[in-house]
């Protein structure tokens, strides 16, 4: 029996891959919640009363946390893996992954399988999942009313480059009486500008992947689409990438 695990702990969530025999088994997500060691631990407990023999599994942990596992067989990044998930999902081999996580966004050129580069933006958390939902706190709406509203809005300008910045302009927006619509359609439209000023210093352009929580928004892929000129692919996969990337890297 060949069973291989994959744990990315990200900032805000904790993908799960099981392969078993070479076949994608189940996949699942969990909040990462104040301990990457909590949830690992937990992660383990669940998969043990589901019949899981860890004696028997092999664990790679990748991500944000992926010391935070201290029954990972092997530790490996997050761009390889995402490379090597995102070749398993799309059967391809020369793509340019953009990966927006919670804390960071990733640009990954993978050419002939092999990563050739990655470009992160800085430490700021603008243009990342989790400047979204800041924003969609302040607003007082869930992420899914956020896009909904975004689509029906006529953008207003978020010309900060910081999230604290960015908070105190919206505020301000929302005390001179702007809609909420346009005011989410501006909070998109930053952040996509911001995704794209990072992958346009990518030099494998012929196909780009999105991968990471935001992968579910359609409105988000069009709009950034829209803004790279070409279309931005994605999978229902997607965001469980690094997992499957990170079981892969186990050898059979």
């Amino acid at each position: 029996m060949d069973i291989r695990i994959g744990i990315d702990i990200g900032s805000t969530a904790t993908k799960v891959a099981i392969f078993h025999n070479d076949i994608l088994e189940r996949f699942f997500s969990v909040p990462s919640g104040w301990s990457s060691v909590e949830t690992s631990e937990k992660i383990k407990k669940d998969l043990e009363n589901e019949g899981y023999n860890f004696e028997e599994c092999k664990v790679t942990a990748t991500g944000y946390g992926r010391i935070s596992v201290p029954y990972a067989n092997k530790t490996v990044t997050e761009i390889t893996c995402h490379s090597k998930g995102v070749q398993y999902i799309t059967k391809k081999t020369n793509f340019t992954i953009i990966d927006i996580g919670g804390q960071d966004t990733k640009v990954i050129e993978v050419s002939g399988g092999n990563v050739e580069n990655f470009i992160m933006n800085d430490k700021c958390s603008a243009g990342t999942g989790r400047f979204i939902e800041v924003m969609a706190n302040i607003l007082g709406v869930k992420l899914d009313k956020l896009y909904e509203l975004a689509t029906l809005g006529e953008k207003v300008e978020i010309s900060s480059m910081c999230t604290v910045f960015a908070e105190s302009e919206i505020i301000s927006l929302m005390g001179r009486g702007a809609a909420k619509e346009d005011i989410a359609c501006g909070i998109i439209d930053s952040v996509v500008n911001k995704v794209v000023g990072l992958a346009s210093r990518s030099k494998l352009t012929e196909e780009y992947f999105l991968s990471g929580g935001l992968c579910a928004s359609p409105y988000f892929i069009e709009e950034l689409s829209k803004k790279l000129g070409k279309k931005v692919n994605t999978h229902d996969l997607a965001r469980y990438a690094g997992a499957i990337g990170a079981a892969l890297m186990q050898k059979i």
